[in-house]
């Protein structure tokens, strides 16, 4: 009997084709592989003809779902090549890990739990705070630990003790390096020590280990540790019920860039070693001849004679490093020189779709799913919509039947919080098409299976989910948004409990801003909703829409009484949102209410100045105010016996966004010129911020038309000392060019 420890890089081709070549001639008949216990029946599915890595196992607690691990293999994996090799000649595999169960119930108890990756270091409780492999990488003259292991062990030709070296280097780093304590791994080694020692008592005659580099001296028999010394660190550790599954993985998450601790840098370009292992010397042209391809599909001349000369240097600089055939790193240098030209946009591109590459996996049918999953799947499968790892545009248009089913099953899915991409807002209001940019990510795998306990179909799941959050909701505003999605997802048995629900809620509210808040989605739905698309029936939503805008009127000019700076802004933002809320209502009924609300406002003595001034403009658009009106009432916010921050706080309110007002009517522009021009020094220096604060919202188009009105404005030349005619001496150039750096700060030009 004997056991055979190999040490891999996780998602290292040049491991697992050395492996592969020392499994062959070992002919082990036993297989224990790094990874999680209660993921055995798993094992499997792996040699189903439809299983196409990149692929993850998950693991996961049925009561949680979101305490989760995820355990990703590509094909060039050393594990998943390992597993493969062990069903195909009939060996008995098993995974080796603290189990699932141990781990889950220990990160309950605050535990702190890290992801297994090379570079954390793990070790019998030990762990470095510098990723070891550097140490090596320095030795040999790197500083790029990754370049190092490439040269040394995924290009290398000859397997022959290459497990040995890799053995012999980790005990000494081990031996040497500072280290720190580290509980889980303790336990972690411990459990892969005791599942060797079962194994072992199972009569099998070559025993085959394969682990994680780090883990090999941790897990020998020569490391001193006895089966009573682990068995005394596992006994009465905490369960959890732990369930599994296989999942899509994607390329793009087996990358260091993507968060994954055992990532690496290009696993499109692994993935292209691992497929031309058998012919070596072909490596560089044929990866070369990929970039070309590429290239020509996005219509950039790339020549023959451009792909040999890059070859060629590729080759030359392997060469000149000393190194037995190029790497990733030569063949990017080549490309730049010789097909880029020094332009890094190319290699760019070439780095997201080649180096990293858009694959995504695939998973057997067969594989064990909760309901709601197969519902999703079936749903996705009759709609056509594809789970891609790029990011693709849909146009839907909701006048055909399949794109109307498509926006619903999207909508449903984000009521879950399974967001499968984003939905743009399309400037017209009203039309019948919407935009999703659409993305899949693995780990809304994990989504699926926490949303499944609220039904088994998305349908279900979607409703119970809403009518759940209705109950516990205690935001008008929340639930009114919320009423637009489940329109949209055509949950009709829905609607009725949340307009009840924000009815009672509104009711006995007593927060205005609250209140306001809810209007705008409402309004929208009211006014937006296609009832030939969405055949849904907005009466009662305009019914409540109606209560809300009465109550909202009636409280406002309360709750506009004593308001702070800040509490001003937030309350000109609600006023602003209602207003143009009940202008696309445009209901008589709603505008009177709101429009007596608003004149009680501009009545009071204690509102804020920049509540009044908002107000006295929208009381101007909506013809209360005339002409005369709101000059005087500019003209008594702007008086002298007002406080300087409340006529720059009117003005503001008055003037937002709205230069145009002050470019057309000349009367308010002679009311707040002459304002300006009578503020003492150290008052205008004070305010200036304010005012300028105020300019700065208008187009900048009309900010130059001010400016060139300000100039035109009486700067005619005449010789010093000649007067107007009325006794006062004309502004000469002189002085007015003086006037002018302090006009363009005020208007921030």
């Amino acid at each position: 009997m004997s056991v055979h420890v190999f040490g891999i890089r996780h998602h290292g081709p040049g491991s697992a084709k050395s492996l592969l070549a020392h499994l062959e001639h070992l002919k082990p008949d036993a297989l224990l592989i790094e990874g999680p216990v209660e993921a055995k029946p798993l094992i499997s599915f792996s040699k189903d003809s439809s299983m196409k890595p990149p692929v993850a196992i998950l693991c996961y607690v049925p009561e949680n779902p979101s305490m989760a691990f995820f355990y990703p293999f590509a094909k060039f994996s050393p594990e998943y090549q390992a597993i493969l090799y062990g069903l195909e000649n009939k060996i008995s595999i098993d995974f080796m890990d603290l189990p699932l169960a141990n781990r889950f119930a220990l990160q309950n108890k605050e535990t702190q739990v890290e992801e297994t990756s090379e570079k954390q270091s793990l070790t019998e409780g030990e762990t470095i705070s510098i990723d070891p492999i550097y140490y090596l990488a320095q030795i040999a003259g790197y500083e790029d630990s990754e370049l190092w292991w490439e040269h040394t062990f995924e290009q290398r030709q000859n397997h022959e003790k290459c497990f040995d070296a890799i053995r012999e280097a980790m005990v000494s780093l081990r031996e040497h390096l500072p280290k720190e304590k580290n509980e889980v791994e303790i336990l972690r080694e411990a459990s892969m020590r005791n599942i060797i020692r079962d194994t072992e008592k199972r009569d099998f005659q070559k025993i085959a280990v394969v682990c994680g580099a780090w883990h090999v001296p941790g897990i020998m028999e020569a490391g001193g540790n006895s089966s009573k010394h682990d068995n005394d660190l596992l006994k009465k550790l905490p369960k959890a019920k732990v369930e599994s599954t296989w999942v899509p993985w994607t390329y793009q998450k087996l990358t260091f860039a993507s968060g994954y601790g055992a990532g690496i840098v290009s696993p499109g370009w692994y993935d292209h070693l691992w497929e031309q292992r058998k012919n070596p010397k072909d490596t560089a042209m044929i990866w070369m001849a990929k970039v070309a391809s590429f290239l020509r599909a996005k219509n950039m001349d790339t020549s023959v004679a451009h792909i040999i000369e890059a070859v060629r240097l590729s080759e030359m600089l392997a060469v000149l490093r000393n190194i037995p055939s190029p790497g990733l790193q030569e063949l990017n240098e080549a490309t730049r020189s010789v097909i880029s030209l020094g332009d890094d946009v190319l290699l760019r591109l070439i780095h997201k779709e080649l180096i990293v590459s858009n694959r995504m996996g695939k998973v057997p049918k067969k594989v064990p799913k909760i309901p709601l999953e197969h519902d999703i799947e079936k749903l996705e499968k009759k709609l056509k919509l594809k789970r891609e790892v790029d990011a693709k545009e849909h146009n839907l248009d909701l006048r055909n039947e399949t794109h109307l089913q498509r926006s619903i099953m999207l909508h449903r899915l984000e009521v879950l919080g399974i967001r499968r991409g984003t939905k743009e807002r399309i400037r017209q209001k009203g039309t019948a098409r919407e935009k999703w940019n659409l993305q899949w990510q693995p780990e809304l795998s994990i989504k699926i299976i926490e949303m499944g306990v609220w039904g088994n179909t998305l349908k279900d799941a979607s409703t119970n989910y809403i009518n759940d959050t209705a109950k516990s909701s205690t935001s008008v505003s929340h639930l009114s948004e919320l009423l637009d999605t489940v329109i949209l997802a055509s949950l009709e048995s829905t609607i009725q409990n949340l307009i009840t629900t924000i009815d009672h809620l509104s009711s006995v509210s007593g927060d205005i801003q609250e209140l306001m808040n809810s209007i705008p989605p409402l309004a929208e739905i009211v006014q937006y909703n296609n009832v030939n698309v969405r055949k849904t029936d907005t009466t009662l939503i305009a019914n409540l829409v109606e209560k809300l805008v009465i109550r909202i009127s009636i409280g406002l000019p309360n709750a506009c009484y004593s308001l702070d700076e800040d509490a001003a802004q937030n309350m000109f933002e609600n006023i602003q949102k209602v207003n143009n809320s009940i202008k696309l209502l445009n209901k008589e009924e709603f505008t009177l209410s709101w429009t007596d609300s608003l004149l009680q406002i501009s009545k009071s003595e204690t509102i804020n100045g920049l509540i009044k001034g908002f107000v006295s403009r929208l009381l101007s658009d909506w013809k209360i105010f005339q002409e005369e009106a709101v000059a005087s009432q500019l003209s008594l916010a702007l008086s002298v016996g007002n406080e300087s921050s409340y006529s720059a706080a009117w003005l503001e309110g008055f003037l937002r966004g709205r230069g145009m007002i002050l470019i057309m009517d000349d009367t308010l522009w002679n009311i707040l010129d002459k304002w300006i021009m009578e503020l003492p020094s150290e008052m205008f220096q004070e305010l200036l911020p304010l005012i300028r604060r105020t300019f700065s919202s208008f187009e900048i188009g009309e900010r130059r038309r001010i400016g060139e009105k300000v100039v035109g404005t009486g700067l005619r030349p005449v010789p010093a000392g000649e007067t107007n005619g009325e006794g006062n001496l004309e502004i000469d150039d002189t002085r007015g060019s003086k006037a002018l750096p302090i006009i363009a700060k005020l208007l921030g030009i």
